[in-house]
């Protein structure tokens, strides 16, 4: 996708916990009314969205305030359901940065946004790194994956190339928002593999159980 077909004002989807990297695909079910008007909308156009996560709030009631980074998305893959629910296929295309909420009268929020700072995202080029270099960050991910309950098919997962793999770990991880945060803005891959190494070291001590992951 050519810089200049990028859109400056974006809907978006904030959501707490979850992050979409360019180059990655993700399947989300659409359900609330505001939602399932925005991907109408977004069919009718250019069939582009933001996710973006709210920052925690200790009010509720208040519309929650967003981070500044975020990716935008492409549907892919479009389906109704029978109790009227979107199932969509979503492709990360490049990070943005938030400039400006807009005021609307739509139900959903629309922000402008700026890529300056991630043209990179949309280079074809893949980062080379060594499987080799993962082989420790792989075994404590599993460890935790597996302690928090999350089953991953990683034979399936390591055939993939490595900006792939790591990407998918960082979007599934059992992560807080504020750490799936740090990872969506690193830079570059190395970065990004970089800082789930610094976060995994915060989790080898399991405090419920006294036990430190092997």
């Amino acid at each position: 996708m050519s810089i200049t077909k990028l859109p400056n004002k974006i809907p978006i989807f904030p959501l707490s916990n979850f992050i979409i990297f360019p180059k990655t695909s993700v399947p989300l079910n659409i359900f609330e009314p505001r939602y399932l008007d925005m991907i109408n909308d977004c069919m009718k156009s250019n069939k582009m969205l933001g996710i973006i996560q709210p920052k925690i709030s200790k009010n509720k009631m208040e519309i929650p305030e967003l981070h500044n980074t975020g990716c935008l998305g492409k549907i892919t893959s479009f389906k109704e359901t029978d109790d009227g629910r979107y199932i969509i296929e979503l492709k990360g295309l490049i990070r943005f940065e938030l400039i400006n909420e807009i005021k609307t009268d739509k139900k959903y929020r629309i922000l402008e946004v700026g890529y300056k700072n991630f043209y990179h995202d949309l280079d074809e080029i893949k980062e080379e790194l060594k499987f080799s270099d993962l082989k420790l960050l792989f075994k404590d991910l599993r460890s935790l994956f597996e302690k928090r309950g999350f089953i991953i098919n990683w034979e399936a997962l390591q055939k993939q190339s490595l900006d792939e793999t790591i990407n998918a770990l960082a979007m599934a991880s059992p992560f807080s928002l504020e750490e799936k945060q740090i990872l969506l803005e690193a830079k570059s891959l190395d970065i990004r593999k970089e800082r789930i190494a610094q976060i995994l070291k915060t989790y080898t001590y399991d405090e419920f159980n006294n036990t430190t992951i092997q």
